[in-house]
Protein backbone atom coordinates (compact mmCIF):
# COMPACT_ATOMS: atom_id res chain seq x y z
CA UNK A 1 0.00 0.00 0.00
CA UNK A 2 1.31 3.76 -0.91
CA UNK A 3 -0.37 6.77 -0.36
CA UNK A 4 2.30 9.63 -1.49
CA UNK A 5 4.95 9.83 0.67
CA UNK A 6 3.09 6.93 3.12
CA UNK A 7 3.80 3.14 2.08
CA UNK A 8 4.09 -0.18 4.20
CA UNK A 9 6.29 -1.51 1.37
CA UNK A 10 9.52 0.61 1.17
CA UNK A 11 11.49 2.40 3.28
CA UNK A 12 11.95 6.23 2.95
CA UNK A 13 15.14 7.50 1.23
CA UNK A 14 18.08 6.97 3.53
CA UNK A 15 21.11 5.74 4.01
CA UNK A 16 20.63 2.72 7.20
CA UNK A 17 22.69 1.86 9.34
CA UNK A 18 21.86 -1.64 9.68
CA UNK A 19 22.36 -4.93 7.00
CA UNK A 20 20.76 -5.50 3.85
CA UNK A 21 17.19 -7.18 4.86
CA UNK A 22 16.76 -8.20 1.32
CA UNK A 23 16.40 -11.32 1.50
CA UNK A 24 14.95 -11.17 5.11
CA UNK A 25 16.92 -13.44 7.22
CA UNK A 26 14.64 -16.07 8.80
CA UNK A 27 14.54 -17.58 12.46
CA UNK A 28 14.47 -14.57 14.82
CA UNK A 29 12.42 -11.46 15.74
CA UNK A 30 13.67 -8.24 14.55
CA UNK A 31 13.92 -4.85 16.53
CA UNK A 32 13.31 -2.01 14.70
CA UNK A 33 15.53 1.39 16.76
CA UNK A 34 14.49 4.41 15.43
CA UNK A 35 15.43 7.80 16.63
CA UNK A 36 17.75 10.54 15.71
CA UNK A 37 21.45 11.23 14.34
CA UNK A 38 22.49 10.25 18.62
CA UNK A 39 20.46 6.59 17.74
CA UNK A 40 21.97 6.47 14.32
CA UNK A 41 25.88 7.50 15.74
CA UNK A 42 27.03 10.24 13.99
CA UNK A 43 30.67 10.56 14.44
CA UNK A 44 31.26 6.65 15.51
CA UNK A 45 32.08 4.00 13.74
CA UNK A 46 29.97 1.04 12.89
CA UNK A 47 30.55 -0.91 16.44
CA UNK A 48 30.73 2.25 18.77
CA UNK A 49 27.34 3.71 18.72
CA UNK A 50 24.61 2.61 21.52
CA UNK A 51 22.68 0.55 19.04
CA UNK A 52 25.84 -1.38 18.09
CA UNK A 53 26.12 -2.48 21.81
CA UNK A 54 22.52 -3.15 22.61
CA UNK A 55 22.72 -5.70 19.24
CA UNK A 56 24.71 -7.99 21.89
CA UNK A 57 21.83 -8.66 23.97
CA UNK A 58 20.04 -11.64 23.48
CA UNK A 59 21.21 -12.49 19.85
CA UNK A 60 20.31 -16.20 20.04
CA UNK A 61 16.70 -14.83 19.38
CA UNK A 62 16.93 -10.86 18.28
CA UNK A 63 18.30 -9.56 15.14
CA UNK A 64 18.61 -5.97 15.01
CA UNK A 65 17.83 -3.02 12.79
CA UNK A 66 18.69 0.52 13.34
CA UNK A 67 16.55 2.83 11.35
CA UNK A 68 17.62 5.87 12.74
CA UNK A 69 18.23 8.70 10.43
CA UNK A 70 20.18 12.35 11.20
CA UNK A 71 18.04 15.27 12.05
CA UNK A 72 14.83 13.40 12.29
CA UNK A 73 11.84 14.11 13.72
CA UNK A 74 8.98 12.53 15.32
CA UNK A 75 7.39 12.57 11.57
CA UNK A 76 9.91 10.93 10.03
CA UNK A 77 10.34 8.43 12.82
CA UNK A 78 6.88 6.96 12.35
CA UNK A 79 7.16 7.04 8.43
CA UNK A 80 10.40 4.73 8.56
CA UNK A 81 8.48 2.74 10.93
CA UNK A 82 5.15 2.30 8.43
CA UNK A 83 7.54 1.54 5.91
CA UNK A 84 9.51 -0.89 7.31
CA UNK A 85 5.68 -3.29 7.93
CA UNK A 86 6.37 -5.49 5.05
CA UNK A 87 10.30 -5.37 4.48
CA UNK A 88 11.64 -5.84 8.22
CA UNK A 89 8.54 -7.50 9.88
CA UNK A 90 8.60 -5.69 12.98
CA UNK A 91 8.15 -7.76 16.30
CA UNK A 92 10.22 -5.26 18.74
CA UNK A 93 10.09 -1.44 18.40
CA UNK A 94 12.44 1.02 20.70
CA UNK A 95 12.31 4.37 19.76
CA UNK A 96 14.45 7.32 20.72
CA UNK A 97 11.97 10.39 20.52
CA UNK A 98 13.74 13.31 19.24
CA UNK A 99 12.67 16.73 20.25
CA UNK A 100 9.22 17.37 19.96
CA UNK A 101 10.11 20.97 18.00
CA UNK A 102 10.98 19.23 14.71
CA UNK A 103 9.02 18.39 12.02
CA UNK A 104 9.35 17.12 8.73
CA UNK A 105 7.56 18.76 5.42
CA UNK A 106 7.06 16.92 2.50
CA UNK A 107 7.34 18.36 -0.67
CA UNK A 108 9.01 17.16 -4.04
CA UNK A 109 11.77 16.45 -1.43
CA UNK A 110 11.08 16.03 2.30
CA UNK A 111 12.93 18.13 4.96
CA UNK A 112 14.08 17.56 8.40
CA UNK A 113 12.47 20.79 10.12
CA UNK A 114 13.89 22.14 13.58
CA UNK A 115 12.82 25.18 15.66
CA UNK A 116 15.40 27.31 13.84
CA UNK A 117 13.80 27.47 10.81
CA UNK A 118 11.03 30.16 9.50
CA UNK A 119 8.52 27.51 8.56
CA UNK A 120 7.85 26.68 12.22
CA UNK A 121 8.05 29.78 13.84
CA UNK A 122 4.35 30.03 13.76
CA UNK A 123 4.59 26.36 15.88
CA UNK A 124 3.45 26.14 19.84
CA UNK A 125 4.11 24.47 22.92
CA UNK A 126 0.29 23.02 22.18
CA UNK A 127 0.82 22.24 18.58
CA UNK A 128 4.33 21.06 19.80
CA UNK A 129 2.81 18.59 22.00
CA UNK A 130 -0.20 17.57 19.98
CA UNK A 131 2.15 16.75 17.06
CA UNK A 132 3.87 14.47 19.54
CA UNK A 133 1.03 12.57 20.72
CA UNK A 134 0.08 12.01 16.98
CA UNK A 135 3.34 10.34 16.76
CA UNK A 136 3.32 8.30 19.80
CA UNK A 137 -0.35 7.00 18.70
CA UNK A 138 0.84 6.09 15.42
CA UNK A 139 3.67 4.11 16.86
CA UNK A 140 1.39 2.31 19.25
CA UNK A 141 -1.47 1.51 16.76
CA UNK A 142 1.18 0.15 14.40
CA UNK A 143 2.30 -2.14 17.32
CA UNK A 144 -1.15 -3.00 18.08
CA UNK A 145 -2.43 -4.04 14.63
CA UNK A 146 1.39 -6.24 14.22
CA UNK A 147 1.76 -7.57 18.00
CA UNK A 148 4.79 -5.50 18.49
CA UNK A 149 6.39 -4.83 21.81
CA UNK A 150 6.99 -1.17 22.17
CA UNK A 151 10.37 0.50 24.22
CA UNK A 152 10.50 4.65 24.59
CA UNK A 153 13.10 6.79 25.32
CA UNK A 154 12.01 10.45 25.82
CA UNK A 155 14.01 13.44 25.78
CA UNK A 156 12.57 15.18 28.47
CA UNK A 157 10.18 13.73 31.28
CA UNK A 158 7.30 16.60 30.22
CA UNK A 159 7.09 14.13 27.27
CA UNK A 160 5.83 11.36 29.78
CA UNK A 161 3.71 13.72 31.63
CA UNK A 162 1.27 14.55 28.38
CA UNK A 163 0.71 10.50 27.96
CA UNK A 164 -0.70 10.05 31.25
CA UNK A 165 -3.58 7.72 30.76
CA UNK A 166 -2.78 6.48 26.96
CA UNK A 167 -1.58 3.28 26.05
CA UNK A 168 2.02 3.35 26.68
CA UNK A 169 3.08 1.69 29.51
CA UNK A 170 5.26 3.38 32.02
CA UNK A 171 7.55 -0.15 32.79
CA UNK A 172 8.59 0.25 29.30
CA UNK A 173 9.80 3.76 28.87
CA UNK A 174 12.80 6.10 29.55
CA UNK A 175 11.12 9.37 31.15
CA UNK A 176 14.34 11.33 30.67
CA UNK A 177 16.92 10.02 28.90
CA UNK A 178 18.56 13.25 27.98
CA UNK A 179 20.83 13.34 31.45
CA UNK A 180 22.40 10.08 30.78
CA UNK A 181 23.87 11.81 27.78
CA UNK A 182 24.57 15.69 28.64
CA UNK A 183 27.79 16.64 29.72
CA UNK A 184 27.63 20.43 27.88
CA UNK A 185 24.74 21.26 30.82
CA UNK A 186 24.93 20.70 34.28
CA UNK A 187 22.16 18.52 35.06
CA UNK A 188 24.75 15.83 35.25
CA UNK A 189 28.51 16.38 35.51
CA UNK A 190 30.34 13.75 34.18
CA UNK A 191 34.27 13.35 34.54
CA UNK A 192 34.97 12.30 30.73
CA UNK A 193 34.67 14.63 28.24
CA UNK A 194 33.22 12.45 25.56
CA UNK A 195 32.87 13.55 21.99
CA UNK A 196 31.97 12.03 18.66
CA UNK A 197 34.45 12.26 15.82
CA UNK A 198 32.00 15.12 14.45
CA UNK A 199 33.05 16.86 17.84
CA UNK A 200 29.45 17.37 18.27
CA UNK A 201 27.63 14.60 19.28
CA UNK A 202 28.27 12.74 22.33
CA UNK A 203 30.92 10.23 22.27
CA UNK A 204 32.45 6.39 23.13
CA UNK A 205 31.25 6.43 26.62
CA UNK A 206 28.30 8.06 26.49
CA UNK A 207 26.74 5.59 24.21
CA UNK A 208 28.41 2.90 26.67
CA UNK A 209 26.23 4.42 29.08
CA UNK A 210 23.20 4.65 27.68
CA UNK A 211 23.07 0.88 26.30
CA UNK A 212 23.88 0.31 29.86
CA UNK A 213 21.04 2.04 30.96
CA UNK A 214 18.82 0.64 28.57
CA UNK A 215 19.62 -2.82 29.45
CA UNK A 216 19.14 -2.15 33.06
CA UNK A 217 15.66 -0.63 32.25
CA UNK A 218 14.66 -3.51 29.97
CA UNK A 219 17.11 -6.23 29.53
CA UNK A 220 14.81 -8.93 30.89
CA UNK A 221 11.64 -7.68 28.79
CA UNK A 222 13.80 -7.44 25.57
CA UNK A 223 13.49 -10.91 24.73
Amino acid sequence: MKFGFYADTELPEGNYRCPNWDPMPPGKKNVVVLGCSHTYGVGHTDDSHWVAHLSKHNTERLRYWNLAQPGASGDLIVRILYGSQKIIFPNIIIVCWPLWTRRERLEATPQNLTSADQLLKTETHETDKNNFLKNVFLVEKFAENNQCKTFHCFADETYQEHLKGLNVLEDYTIKNCWPYWDKFDQRVSHTEPSLAADGEHYGVEHHERFAKLFLDYFGRKLR
